[in-house]
């Protein structure tokens, strides 16, 4: 019985070595892979066919029960019709490209916009129109200044970008210590030089705008801006969207980062752990020791 056991413990013992040998080999191997291959997918959304599927789907759900078969039935001949035609209409059709970018302090996305405006150079056709759905409080200039040089690329391909950071005036103020007179005079300098960079940036594009009327250091709102000539419609995205859709084909366009298995797991674990926590704070709030 002795033998037996030992036996069976040493053959529980190479299964286990076994596993884990094959274990970390897999590992290796998608490491390797992951690093050969590039870090990002690109997604792509057709969003007439998003809004099209809702309007079908709340199409049925708001008539009768009897006639819902036939609403289904009618929507799949659409379908039938239009593969069989190859969609020739819509590939006629100009294509209204959609980027998001949401700004911080930093402009931390502007290298995700680069890669994104570079793909768009590449496969836009004449004709073609590119939205961006943009969202910021503001943040650093020259963080911004490339976010909006990226934007550029867009209606000149070829652009210059140059960086400068040495200097005898680098870091002219400075809240930990004293400051200069010469460095605080410097300074403001820098910030004259920044604001009449920005008042000539807004003017080579709106050439109708009087720039030294508008730039004061004022914050101009909604129908303001549009009176001053800053902007030139008021509205929501999502309205521009559903208006273009009637006229051209759009698409929304996102680099995203490929998960491995392992984020995946950890993305799952996390979710997991934050719903429990929450589940158990809100029976806390419910027990009779709370209320007491």
């Amino acid at each position: 019985m002795n033998d037996w056991l030992a036996d069976f413990g040493m053959f529980l013992a190479q299964l286990v070595s076994l596993v884990v040998i094959i274990v970390l080999a897999v590992a290796l191997v998608a490491r390797l892979r992951g690093e050969a291959t590039d870090r990002t997918r690109l997604r792509l959304d057709e969003l007439n066919d998003t809004r099209d599927y809702r309007r079908r789907r709340l199409t049925v759900a708001a008539s009768e029960p009897g006639a819902r078969k036939r609403l289904v039935k009618g929507f799949r001949r659409e379908d039938k019709a239009r593969n069989k035609s190859g969609r020739k209409g819509e590939a006629e059709r100009a294509i209204a490209w959609v980027i998001d970018f949401h700004g911080d302090i930093r402009a931390s996305a502007t290298g995700r916009l680069a890669q994104e405006v570079s793909a768009l150079i590449d496969a836009a056709d004449k004709g073609d129109e590119v939205i961006v759905r943009l969202e910021s409080a503001g943040g650093l200039v020259h963080a911004y200044g490339l976010a909006a040089a990226e934007l550029d690329r867009l209606r000149d391909a070829d652009i210059d970008v140059e960086v400068l950071t040495a200097g005898r005036y680098k870091r002219t103020l400075s809240v930990f210590g004293e400051n200069s007179e010469e460095g605080r005079e410097k300074f403001v300098d820098e910030l004259e030089s920044v604001h009449d960079l920005f008042k000539r940036h807004v003017a080579e594009r709106r050439p109708g705008l009087d720039i030294e009327a508008v730039a004061t250091g004022e914050t101009w709102y909604g129908r303001d801006a549009m009176e001053q000539g800053l902007v030139d419609a008021l509205g929501t995205s999502e309205a521009y969207l559903m208006e273009r859709m009637n006229t051209a084909r759009v698409i929304r366009l996102r680099l995203e980062p490929r998960r491995n298995l392992a984020d995946r797991v950890g993305a799952a674990v996390s979710v997991g752990v934050e719903r429990a926590l929450e589940k158990g704070l809100e029976v806390l709030e419910q027990s009779p020791l709370r209320r007491r």
